[in-house]
């Protein structure tokens, strides 16, 4: 009977099961399911192997502290974090904790009846309940923290004649807060009017308002450079580097060239933007001579020795852990290593000579590769280029003053750049067309204009040798059975790809879900909406269709390069894995006692995931920086019309792109008419209850500037020519609101408890 019973179980263990069991039990962990399924002993590894399929499914996710849950679902008990409140005065929150790349679900929290109401910032252990796609918080404990809440702002004086409302208020940079926070002139710290500063909160309130103080006074609004700094301490990146870090650099010495392969006669370019801060990589090819290879090209990819300056366990080095990687900003460079280094001996200035790793690739008339050698070297480069100048030269429009050498020279490279083309073509890796906005400055640091960057072929052809050289790194350490992180891309989850099939349902047109991915399969879909109305959107959803690329010790792949192995070796000057990357290949080819440690091997890991959150930390302050530029340039154009496509579409509104400038904002739900508009998920649309006229993704539109907010980096339009109706105020965004003298009724009356 107990074998019947153990089979049983196990029969009754499927994905189905254990999904249904994690609905009504959210953070149960792997031992609590083995209890409620009744299982025991081998049969435990079912459910183990059950949870990993699932999770691989994107399905579930969770963590050892707070057990298993259904995907982009909150257990019943958490903590949460007071964000601000609603037009209605209700306040929102999010979760403390949530893994997912996608927005966290809306928490209303219900007030306490004592009537102590929490202010933004507060963290509150609270037990939830799920009320259709958000969820309500009753409010267990507030949680004490470890250190007062830190935030960001500008200083601005209220010189209301209510001497009662407080002289100074804080407005937060955060683009979702909905408060302003009150301070005594005792609490200023010497900040005056429109100056950004950091503030921590302090015990009581100042007419009705959470009290904060002045703990540093970081720059004036009125300097345009202030904008980037906002983006750099909102997120927390470092910009001084310490002493002792400064005088390693200041100490370090050109390379002794003795025991190096000389590449110094070999006429190495660098190709880079034309406001490129540093250069750290190199590039030359010609035909192979071996009569075995006919066609075939020989290529070398030269990467500034930025491991012969930073040694494990340095000053140095750990400074470059800590920032991860380099940020970059319309008016200036966080970099990861002093400017002694990133700028001058790690950057492989022409006609100097520059210490480097080199890997010499061999492929033939198919652009397919035969063979690969590391080496480590000493380089002189014959010539400092921009995109636009190589460009030119493979156009036939050289400049005047080039040398025959460095013409001779680019002609190769376009010989050997035609020819590795022939296997991308044949690997077919993701070809997305993300057009990438260009803030140009003027003298006074303003933005003078923004634009799209151009797309060259030079580009492409440096991306293309970096993608072999990377592949060659990972190549090699894992045939020297070397530690190493790699570069990894996962498959979009099973959730992503639903979604994606059924927008394109919309646009008649048709994607199999259950059909083996693989990059080529979205490149068929872009290509089938080029030159139409919904090419850019297009391109926009396949993106948000896919995983985010991280650095693991573990390799699983590249799904977008559709490669199955890499590694980033090529940018050691800004990127900390390629550092590692580096000084692994040097212990594993024996090039010097400067190679990766054992302790660095051993938290190879850990190291992976924090260049990770480094990593997405530069690029959201990036993203932050450029949308505070574009709304600064925008201010001044309130009440314009522009030409615009829907490029989100949300319970609450949809966002929108401007064709001219590529600026992206808000059109709130209250401003589209006078109805009820209703949010169809699977469509991405909102459409009219009594209408039935439809906004979707893709829509082009004319809008009309109505708001632009520097500060926070926030832009609100509104449809030209529609004026939105008084009586909006009394819907919720993607809902009506509730009963009440106007309509309205509180969300927590309307419900017994």
């Amino acid at each position: 009977m107990k074998q019947n019973k153990t089979r049983n179980n196990t029969q009754a263990l499927d994905k189905a099961r254990v999904l249904e069991l994690l609905a009504s039990n959210p953070g149960a962990n792997k031992r609590d399911l083995a209890k409620l399924l009744g299982l025991k002993g081998s049969d435990r590894i079912t459910l183990k192997r059950v949870l990993k399929e699932l999770e691989q499914d994107g399905a579930i996710k969770g963590t050892k502290k707070r057990g298993l849950t259904k995907r982009g679902e909150l257990p019943d008990i958490t903590v949460i974090e007071i964000t601000g409140t609603d037009s209605d005065g209700e306040f929102l929150a999010r979760p403390l904790q949530w893994d997912s790349n996608e927005e966290p679900p809306r928490i209303y929290v219900i007030p306490p009846k004592d009537g102590g109401a929490p202010s933004v910032g507060s963290q509150l252990l609270a037990k939830l309940e799920k009320t259709g796609e958000h969820y309500e918080a009753r409010i267990i404990r507030k949680l004490e923290k470890d250190a007062p809440t830190r935030l960001l702002g500008v200083l601005r004086e209220n010189r209301s004649s209510d001497s009662r409302s407080g002289g100074f208020r804080l407005e937060s940079v955060d683009k979702k807060a909905r408060t302003e926070y009150a301070l005594e002139k005792t609490d200023l710290g010497g900040a005056k009017h429109n100056e950004l500063v950091a503030v921590e909160s302090v015990p009581g309130r100042i007419a009705g308002f959470s009290r904060v103080r002045v703990v540093e006074r970081i720059g004036s609004m009125d300097s345009p450079r202030t904008i980037s700094l906002i983006a750099i301490h909102d997120h927390g990146i470092p910009t001084e580097f310490p002493a002792a870090v400064i005088a390693q650099a200041q100490a370090a010495q050109p390379v002794d060239p003795r025991g190096r392969t000389d590449l110094r006669d070999i006429p190495l370019l660098t190709i880079d933007p034309a406001d490129a801060r540093d250069h750290d990589d190199a590039v030359w090819a010609g035909p192979d001579d071996d009569p075995k290879n006919p066609g075939g090209q020989v290529c070398l990819v030269a990467i500034a020795d930025v491991a012969y300056y930073v040694t494990p366990g340095s000053a140095l080095d750990k400074e470059a852990w800590k920032r991860g990687n380099s940020a970059y900003f319309p008016d200036r460079v966080v970099p990861m290593l002093p400017e002694e280094l990133s700028a001058d001996l790690c950057s492989l200035k022409d006609g100097v000579d520059r210490a480097c790793l080199v890997v010499r690739m061999v492929v033939d008339s198919k652009g397919r590769k035969r063979s690969h050698t590391f080496m480590r070297g000493v380089m002189r480069s014959a010539a400092r280029l921009t995109y636009q100048q190589a460009q030119a030269a493979f156009d036939g429009r050289p400049d005047a003053a080039m040398s025959g050498t460095v013409k001779q020279a680019l002609a190769q490279l376009w010989t050997a750049y035609q020819t590795l083309t022939i296997e991308r073509a044949h690997r077919d890796p993701l070809d997305l067309d993300l057009p990438e906005r260009r803030i140009v400055l003027g003298a006074d640091g303003k933005v003078g204009s923004i634009a799209y960057r151009d797309r060259l072929e030079s580009m492409k052809l440096i991306e293309e040798f970096m993608v072999l050289a990377n592949v060659c790194a990972a190549e090699s350490l894992e045939e020297k059975r070397q530690p190493l992180i790699y570069r990894v891309h996962d498959n979009p989850s099973k959730e992503k790809v639903f979604a994606f099939s059924d927008f394109l349902r919309t646009l008649n047109l048709n994607f199999a879900k259950g059909q083996l991915l693989k990059p080529g399969i979205f490149n068929r879909i872009l290509d089938q909406g080029k030159g139409k109305p919904h090419e850019a959107v297009l391109n926009d959803v396949v993106l948000r269709s896919q995983a985010q690329a991280i650095y693991d010790d573990v390799n699983i792949g590249h799904f977008g390069l559709n490669l199955a192995k890499y590694a980033h070796f090529t940018s050691p000057i800004r990127r900390y894995a390629d550092l590692i990357v580096h000084r692994a290949l040097i212990r594993a080819f024996k090039f010097g006692d400067d190679g990766l440690s054992d302790g660095e091997a051993g938290k190879l890991k850990s190291t992976a995931e924090h260049i990770t959150v480094t990593e997405r930390r530069a690029m959201a302050a990036e993203r932050d920086s450029t949308d505070r530029y574009v709304a600064a340039y925008m201010a001044d154009r309130i009440g314009a019309e522009f030409t615009a496509r829907v490029t989100g579409v949300t319970r609450f509104g949809l966002f929108v792109r401007l064709a001219e400038t590529g600026a992206e904002g808000l059109i709130p739900v209250r401003s589209l008419g006078g109805e009820f508009f209703r949010h169809d998920e699977r469509a991405q649309a909102l459409i009219g209850e009594r209408t039935k006229h439809a906004y979707r993704m893709g829509d082009a539109v004319s809008v009309t500037l109505q708001e632009a907010a520097p500060v926070t980096g926030g832009l609100r339009f509104g449809l030209a020519g529609v004026e939105a109706p008084p009586d909006r105020r009394n819907f919720r965004p993607g809902g009506p609101k509730r009963g009440g003298k106007s309509g309205k009724k509180s969300r927590f009356k309307a419900k017994k408890r």
